[in-house]
């Protein structure tokens, strides 16, 4: 028998950690290459973590609950193999980002392997998390009892002690407790506390009074705060706002509703013709399609919308590939298939990558005017309003009752200025007012 290691898989772009969700496996289990071992979840998706390796679960090393970053070990699994005597267990091999258990390979085939002892060294051994997490909390670590393996302090230990108020500190801020082995990308000096969050503001203390309901903040609705105040820190942000009247194309989609519903077996709404109208504009001003590099500005060659999802307690910016390459039913089909993977916790991190420009529909709860803030990196971000009758004055003065939108686009004034996006609004605008069932198709 050989002991292979399985770690934490890198589940999208930029990801960095995940968090263990739920086992779906426990030791003694046999598990097939590729059957799924755990549920993850990380701050953009969440995954199931496949097995490398066919063989008997040996050892589960992280807990629910505990977060790991990308290449630390999750789990041991004893595999076929030829790597020692027949009945003789290989211990795995050293691996500097987990506590390594201590076996006799010594043990003869008829005897039971000795219960791995405890680690002593364990203690000194932390991740980056945890020393980051530390630092930022004033944690003396020296003072935490850690219930990790081999005794080995998690996040999820220090979580602990950070939401009971009862934090152990020595008499500095920053963290004394030497780090005797550290992880293999730990190879750094001990990080300073953080004084202040992004903007320079130090995050405030509010007390929980009898009742109150405290809520655990979720890696995914921390990325969405992270990537928010990144965004308005680092962005400087314009807002314009046009009105369209869409009552030709309101009357359109209102006619082949049932038809295509029919056909294709599933409901056509006003946010792909929106969404066509927008990357047939963005062929004209590719400028929208741009990213901010620093010294330099990237102007993306491929268009892919990013749209928003929302479930109860998450927000989720799925992406539409290529959607200037797609006809209105494509982008529908599209639509509908990313939303329906996030109310099914399908997405994958493909899903989400290479988003270029997005288009939010605040307009599906009601909201009539909004101030989106950019999807950083990506230059602009557009916000389709709710549809709403009003009385308009026509071109020949009389007032009509007309189905009107409000588009509110926010951009990142380093990138554009408020002449191209004037131009690309009205092109918008036009497209959406000249919408009718002569001149447009939906396939």
């Amino acid at each position: 028998m050989a002991t292979e290691k399985i770690t934490m898989p890198q589940l999208g772009e930029s990801v960095t950690e995940g968090t263990i969700s739920k086992w779906l496996v426990q030791p003694g289990d046999t598990v097939k290459k590729y059957d799924p071992l755990a549920e993850v979840m990380t701050d953009k998706v969440n995954a199931e973590v496949p097995s490398s390796f066919s063989g008997t679960i040996k050892e589960l090393v992280a807990g629910e609950g505990d977060t790991l970053s990308v290449g630390e070990l999750i789990c041991y699994i004893d595999t076929e193999g030829s790597g020692g005597s027949e009945g003789t267990e290989v211990s795995a091999p050293a691996d500097k980002k987990a506590e390594q258990t201590e076996e006799s390979s010594a043990a003869p085939a008829e005897k039971t392997a000795p219960a791995p002892k405890k680690d002593q060294d364990a203690r000194g051994r932390y991740s980056p998390a945890v020393v980051r997490m530390a630092s930022e909390h004033g944690i003396d670590l020296n003072l935490v009892e850690g219930t990790g393996q081999s005794g080995r302090i998690t996040r999820k230990d220090l979580q602990k002690l950070i939401d009971s108020g009862e934090i152990p500190t020595a008499d500095s801020k920053a963290v004394s407790a030497p780090v005797t082995e550290p992880a293999a990308d730990a190879k750094q000096e001990t990080p300073k506390p953080k004084e202040a969050s992004a903007g320079g503001l130090k995050p405030i203390s509010v007390e929980a009074m009898p009742g109150d309901i405290e809520i655990p903040v979720s890696g995914i609705r921390k990325a969405i705060a992270q990537n928010m105040v990144r965004s308005k820190h680092e962005a400087p942000h314009a807002w314009t706002m046009v009105e369209v009247d869409v009552t030709n194309l309101v009357e359109y989609r209102n006619s082949v509703k049932g038809d295509f519903k029919s056909k294709e077996g599933y409901n056509i709404t006003f946010l792909p013709f929106f969404i066509k109208a927008v990357v047939e504009s963005l062929k004209e001003f590719p400028q929208l399609n741009s990213m901010w590099a620093g010294d330099k500005i990237i102007q993306k060659k491929d268009i892919n919308i990013s749209i928003a999802v929302a479930t109860d307690d998450a927000l989720y910016v799925p992406v539409i590939k290529n959607a200037d390459e797609k006809s209105i039913k494509g982008i529908a089909r599209d639509v509908k298939e990313l939303a329906d993977k996030v109310r099914t916790n399908k997405l994958s991190g493909d899903d989400m990558k290479n988003g270029t420009f997005t288009v939010n529909n605040t307009g599906s709860f009601g909201s009539v005017m909004s101030t989106p803030i950019i999807n950083y990196p990506q230059a602009a971000i557009l916000s389709v309003e709710s549809i709403v009758k009003r009385p308009v004055v026509m071109n020949n003065g009389m007032i009509a009752v007309r189905d009107m939108v409000n588009l509110c686009l926010s951009l990142d004034h380093r990138v554009l200025d408020g002449l191209v996006c004037g131009r690309f609004l009205a092109r918008v605008k036009e497209r959406l007012e000249n919408m009718t069932k002569e001149n447009t198709s939906i396939y």
